[in-house]
């Protein structure tokens, strides 16, 4: 096959009218005196990615992913891993072979991601060796237990140990770890972090040998924080999502992060780098990157400014054209795991020594388009021997219920969500995914738990004992079967009807889904408690007046 354009050449950092002789690899690119208005790129490389938070299995992710240029995707499953282990991350390898986007997977570091909360399942150094061995796993996932990898826990350096062993790198996740605990993280083998929500952290962390990915996802948004590191070390950066709702993804993907950043100034060609040749390079990918020889895997886009994807091709065949997906979607085989025991408004009284009065007590403070909070103390009423949440200072209860057996049960209180009536919960919550809650009336937040549990996963809003919406989750309570458009429709209304109830945060349901990961500063709540990230250790909910 034949195909001419202006050919960018992101080996060499050259632009020219071009004709591409291919077939499932480059036969040869020729110069050629014409003039093209479009532009032939390579395709583009979502480097880091947990794809159960679009709430897509991988096939339904790559029929919209393709669409908008990208290629090939290297996702860490640590989500689904967390709640089925092994049977997890093959379901996520065999659902994505099914098409013909190139993915690819970590081995998931940390299942658990700590010892203080309960999951479903647990990946000792025997089983990352397993799948080291496989050729489709290209690394060993995000170490968020960075104080394991500081105090040399035996387990955790075994695990860094064997990616070495396989020739594989390690990727990062160490928020806000600076001075000697960072240069101790990084000597033990940490290659990436893409954790940076300032360009001081960003800079200090490149600065010391880790390669950054700049994220763009649908909650944690930092390109505009951090996007001038890449203007002087274009060859040290990734663009990534990390986490992606479906709503999101429709709009676009690896080419709108690519927009963006040519809009904050950064060169075409190096944005373009950032998305191709240096994914590819890190993690020792065959993907097209266009010299002869070479996968055909490119994309045409209407120029280097919007990136607008015309058509996507993979191995040589078209897949995509304008915005059209050309494969058809496959069957998906539904697997879970849920073992809970329903709530009652009783289960959710924050009990108090006190019969009236006040508690001083610590709360969880949203940090808007972040996923990390802050720690803060708050005066509550109380009022025959319960602690109440305050509307009027927009603070809220929020409730993490384990759902494995073990029936834990956790109760605190949060700032910022803005609901001023109603409840949200899900089972989707980062990393055990256990069921996470957020809302003012305890029995609306009990129904909202409840219905999670009868739908064996999935969201949903409650108001005055009305579930206004919910979207199942039925594979591991975190994804579903259905196309992306239906759950992009089905999460508007989500964000409608949240927004009609109060919250006015970009993304309230991602948000919601980090408030229980005991990784990421500075305060969070498990199902064991209430977690303060920076001690690496619980407090108490209700804290000693001064």
């Amino acid at each position: 096959m034949q195909l001419k354009a202006n050919f960018v050449d992101v080996r060499n950092g050259r632009i020219y009218p071009a004709l591409i002789n291919f077939g499932e690899r480059i036969n040869s690119v020729e110069k050629v005196d014409e003039k093209f208005c479009s532009y032939i790129i390579p395709g583009l490389i979502e480097s880091h990615v947990h794809i159960e938070s679009s709430m897509l299995t991988p096939s339904r992710f790559a029929h919209v992913a393709v669409a908008h240029g990208t290629t090939a995707v290297v996702a860490d499953p640590h989500e689904i891993a967390n709640v089925l282990g092994m049977e997890g991350i093959n379901f996520m390898r065999d659902d994505a072979g099914k098409t013909p986007l190139k993915m690819f997977f970590t081995a998931p570091s940390c299942v658990p991601a700590t010892g203080f909360e309960t999951s479903g399942a647990s990946l000792d150094a025997g089983k990352i060796n397993q799948l080291l061995q496989e050729k489709d796993v290209v690394a060993l996932g995000e170490m968020m237990n960075f104080p394991g990898v500081i105090q040399k826990d035996p387990e955790v350096m075994k695990k860094i140990k064997l990616a070495k062993k396989h020739g594989k790198p390690v990727d990062g996740h160490c928020p806000g770890l600076t001075g000697e605990k960072l240069e101790k993280y990084i000597e033990a083998g940490i290659t990436t972090e893409h954790e940076c929500t300032t360009l001081a952290e960003a800079e200090e962390k490149l600065k010391k040998g880790m390669k950054i990915m700049i994220r763009e996802g649908s909650s944690a948004k930092n390109m505009k924080e951090v996007y001038s590191l890449a203007k002087k070390n274009p060859e040290k950066c990734f663009i990534v999502s990390d986490d992606i709702h479906a709503d999101d993804l429709l709009k676009g993907h690896m080419n709108l992060k690519l927009k963006k950043i040519v809009s904050l100034g950064i060169d075409p060609i190096d944005a373009i780098r950032m998305s191709t040749t240096n994914p590819a390079n890190h993690y020792n990918l065959e993907v097209g990157l266009l010299s002869p020889g070479d996968p055909a895997d490119f994309i045409v886009v209407n120029n280097l400014k919007d990136f607008d994807v015309l058509e996507t091709y993979i191995n040589g065949k078209l897949v995509a054209r304008n915005s059209k997906t050309l494969f058809q979607l496959p069957e998906v085989k539904i697997l879970n795991s849920f073992d809970v025991e329903k709530k009652n408004s009783g289960d959710l009284k924050v009990n108090s020594k006190k019969e009236a009065g006040t508690e001083k007590v610590n709360v969880i403070g949203i940090v808007e388009n972040q996923v990390i909070t802050e720690k803060l103390t708050e005066m509550l009423r109380v009022e025959n021997f319960e602690v109440l949440p305050d509307s009027g200072k927009d603070i809220l209860r929020i409730v993490v219920a384990e759902r494995y057996g073990q029936n834990n049960i956790t109760l605190g209180f949060i700032r910022g969500f803005g609901l001023k009536e109603g409840a949200v919960a899900s089972s989707v919550a980062h990393d055990s995914h256990n069921i996470v809650a957020i809302g003012l009336d305890k029995k609306d937040v009990a129904k909202a738990i409840n219905t999670v549990i009868e739908m064996r996963g999935g969201i949903n809003v409650v108001n005055k004992g009305q579930v206004l919406v919910k979207l199942p989750l039925p594979i591991a309570g975190l994804m579903n079967d259905k196309p992306a458009k239906e759950n992009a429709e089905k999460l508007d209304r989500f964000n409608n009807i949240l927004k009609e109830l109060g919250c006015k945060l970009n993304s309230p349901l991602m948000i919601l889904s980090f408030m229980s990961l005991p990784v990421i500063p500075e305060i969070k709540i498990t199902d064991r408690g209430l977690f303060d990230v920076e001690k690496f250790g619980f407090i108490d909910l209700i804290g000693k007046e001064n």
